[in-house]
């Protein structure tokens, strides 16, 4: 175990050996202030060659036409990006190969004319400096997250990956044992853990440590099979410098973690789950040999096709079986339930196009008949088969209803938004209770604004296709998220009422300043 990492653990430490937080060189430096990685970097001497310095729009138009990933670091003159410009010249060496930095100064003739096609004005920017960045040849987003040498690596690595997790100020309380490498979040239940950690830190700090460290890289494989990572998360009991035990609860709160510290022990191995065909329950269990017997026998069968990992079939299993118990020994009952492990029974799963869990399907003399998604209580599946009826039709989702809104997908997204002025744009999921509630409100003011070719209300259902990577691009964490766009670029998060009133008064408030700014051009002249 290295030398740093034991000085790290400390006394008593659960250490999260996570897919994103980092390792370093220096130890020392982990609990150093973001600062320190721009402090340095101001002491270089001057500006690198990697740094591409562009004036010309033709040069700029080749720029990104020609390279895939480049950072634009646009300047009000030439000493206002003398910070930005020593850092960014640490940053292009660790990407060469990877990515690009370029640098306008608007200050200048040329670079002038260039920002004005551009739409860039860092001139509004307190620090006068303005960052974007640009993929594939468009733009892609503008450049947010904090201006030190690993936060801008990492980003320029993974355009479209996730923040490093110490840039997240609620995970101030955790110690990121650090390195010069650098990680994104790709791990699904470790980002469900993150905040529930950060918590678990705040809450106990200055009586525990929690730590944590990324040991994806190859680097680390030794430490991997010392302390048993198999996958991430993996948590790690340390006390006096010594490994212990792991903390296996990953469904914990941040209060289960407290108490767990306050008496750490090793988790008790779990009683093996009785598969449900084999723990007594009334509902007839089929397999890929009996289905097409049992449904010649029966008439009227109602069949659950389910996968034993699946937490929506365990929530209904209870359900299942206790209609079962009614409707499956009663001799005059109207039909009876049945049920199949599509993970098992793969043969049936396909035959009848089993793509979600839980599955429940409605059999008449041997053929299928109907799909119903909404029996999943006791109650609702006695009383739907003592009639059995086809389900209602599906609702209209909201981009085939006619509206103002304009529906946007990955293909016409930027190419749309271009266009726009102002563009305000809802990133939804057609289940989502808040996203149904504002739909009515986002068409209305849609509605109130379509003469105005300058102005969009526009959304994207992030479950689509290749629009969940493009919500992941654009920072969408939850649903409904409204960004603000300015010819296709990112201006800012949305985060006034929801109602009608508070969609149209945004927009008004932004073509009053317009109107504003044609005023003062007119005194001018």
């Amino acid at each position: 175990m290295p030398q740093l990492y034991r000085h790290a653990v400390g006394d008593i430490v659960l250490n999260l050996l996570w897919c994103l937080a980092l390792t370093v060189k220096n130890y020392d430096l982990c609990l150093s202030p973001p600062q320190v990685a721009v402090s340095s970097a101001l002491q270089a001497a001057k500006v690198s060659p990697l740094i591409e310095k562009v004036s010309d729009h033709k040069d700029f138009k080749k720029l990104l036409r020609t390279r895939t990933n480049v950072l634009v670091l646009y300047t009000k003159s030439a000493s206002s990006g003398d910070a930005h410009l020593k850092l960014l010249s640490d940053v292009a060496q660790a990407v060469k190969g990877q990515g690009t930095i370029a640098w306008v100064n608007c200050g200048d003739s040329e670079g002038r004319k260039l920002c004005k096609k551009v739409k860039v004005d860092p001139s509004l920017k307190t620090n006068g400096v303005e960052v974007l960045h640009y993929k594939d040849g468009t733009f892609h987003t503008e450049y947010n997250r904090p201006a030190t040498f690993k936060s801008m690596v990492a980003f320029l690595k993974d355009p479209a990956g996730a923040p490093l997790w110490e840039e997240n100020p609620e995970a101030k309380d955790v110690v990121h044992i650090e390195s010069e490498k650098v990680s994104n979040a790709r791990c699904g239940v470790c980002k469900r853990m993150q905040p529930i950690f950060q918590q678990a830190a705040t809450e106990t700090k200055g009586k525990y440590v929690l730590a944590g460290m990324n040991v994806h890289p190859a680097e680390f494989d030794g430490l991997k099979q010392e302390f048993s990572v198999k996958g991430y998360p993996t948590f790690c009991y340390f006390k006096k410098g010594k490994f212990l035990h792991h903390y296996e609860n990953y469904g914990a709160t941040s209060k289960d973690i407290a108490d767990w510290l306050k008496n750490p022990q090793p988790t008790q191995p779990k009683t093996p789950e009785v598969p449900w065909s084999e723990s007594g329950s009334a509902v007839f269990h089929l397999t890929d040999e009996s289905f097409d017997t049992f449904l010649e026998e029966h008439p009227s069968v109602l069949i659950m096709f389910y996968a034993p990992w699946c937490g929506h079939c365990k929530n209904m299993k209870p359900e299942f079986d206790e209609a079962a118990e009614i409707l499956n020994k009663d001799p005059d009952s109207p039909g009876v339930l049945a049920a199949v492990d599509a993970t098992i029974h793969k043969s049936i799963g396909e035959r009848f196009k089993i793509s979600g869990f839980p599955t429940v399907k409605y059999f008449g003399k041997g053929e299928e008949k109907y799909t119903l998604p909404q029996l999943r209580s006791k109650d609702k599946i006695i009383e739907w088969l003592q009639n059995p009826q086809a389900p209602p039709p599906p609702e209209k989702s909201w981009d085939e209803m006619p509206s103002s809104v304009s529906h946007l997908g990955a293909e016409d997204f930027r190419e749309f938004l271009k266009k726009k002025k102002h563009a305000l744009v809802m990133f939804y999921a057609p289940w989502c209770p808040h996203c149904k509630n504002a739909v009515p409100h986002i068409t209305t003011a849609a509605e109130l604004f379509k003469e105005d070719r300058k102005i969009a209300y526009a959304a994207v259902d992030c479950t689509k296709g290749q629009n969940h990577e493009l919500c992941k691009q654009e920072g969408v964490e939850g649903y409904p998220t409204f960004n603000y766009y300015n010819y296709g670029k990112f201006s800012e998060k949305y985060n006034g009422e929801r109602g009608e009133a508070g969609f149209t008064g945004f927009m008004r408030n932004l073509r009053g300043r317009d109107q504003e700014k044609v005023g003062k051009r007119k005194e001018e002249l």
